[in-house]
């Protein structure tokens, strides 16, 4: 035992040991740095890859070119960082061959227990592929709502309007709902006193709309009036509806109840 313990105290003195182990460290770090730096320099070449992309005149879909950009820049630092680790292994003497056989050997033995991977790879690949949905989309997946952050092979990311970033399987995603592909629709109420003139408030009302689309960009055409909804004997709802762009619908609502109320009240018409 006092062999061995005189034996390792004469490795550790040995100016080759640290001489060694210094090498190895600085060759770690200098792999660490370039990898750093690959991945940097190769998330800005793709970046401005697809920038060129979207500029050119063939009319590429800003939503599918802003996925896959992300989705490179991922793969990117994947395969940069496993070649990274595998560096650092050699580097210590380790037989990455060996090591990687043996991980085939064990990936096989636990290959049921990750089937779940398997799918969300899968699933990733399909949503990428079919374009079910796109980084910047607003959509709804189970109950999380929000704005799409990113779309990766694994996971998608999704960042709701309070700030909270959810961050789901894709093979747990079963339905999708886009509010970003088509144009949304604003369904407006408003409630009026019974005592107003109705033929004079919807004159009025429908002089209202017909300049809404000069103001506002995010309509698509002039909104409609749709007539009165529901009434009692304390009050009238008259209700109407605003086509706009996707995703807007609930700020030019705002904007358009907004607008109303002031109008109506320069016209004399009571709001209950």
């Amino acid at each position: 035992m006092e062999a061995k313990i005189q034996s390792l105290k004469d490795y550790l003195l040995k100016e080759e040991t640290w001489a060694q182990l210094g090498f190895i460290v600085i060759k770690i770090v200098l792999i660490l740095l370039v990898s750093a730096v690959a991945v940097r320099v190769g998330k800005r070449i793709i970046q401005k890859f697809f920038l060129v992309r979207q500029r050119s005149p063939l009319g590429y879909s800003e939503r599918r070119q802003n996925t896959l950009m992300k989705l490179l820049q991922n793969v990117l630092t994947y395969v940069v960082y496993f070649s990274a680790i595998i560096a650092i292994l050699t580097t210590f003497g380790i037989k990455v061959a060996g090591l990687l056989a043996g991980a085939g050997i064990v990936g096989l033995a636990v290959g049921f227990g990750a089937q779940s991977l398997v799918k969300d790879v899968i699933t990733g690949f399909f949503i990428i592929f079919e374009d079910q949905f796109a980084v910047g989309d607003q959509v709804q997946i189970g109950t999380a709502n929000g704005i799409v952050q990113e779309i990766g092979l694994r996971t998608t990311k999704l960042k709701s309007y309070t700030g909270e970033l959810h961050i789901i399987p894709n093979g747990s995603i079963l339905v999708v709902i886009n509010y970003s592909i088509y144009n949304s629709l604003a369904l407006i109420d408003i409630s009026v006193t019974p005592e107003n003139d109705i033929l004079s408030m919807e004159k009025n009302i429908e002089e209202f709309l017909k300049e809404l689309p000069n103001k506002y960009e995010e309509l698509v055409k002039k909104p409609s009036y749709l007539g009165i909804q529901s009434f009692n004997a304390s009050e009238i709802v008259v209700r109407f509806t605003a086509e706009t762009v996707p995703t807007k619908q609930n700020s030019v609502a705002r904007k358009i109840r907004r607008d109303l109320v002031e109008f109506l009240e320069q016209k004399g018409i009571k709001i209950s």
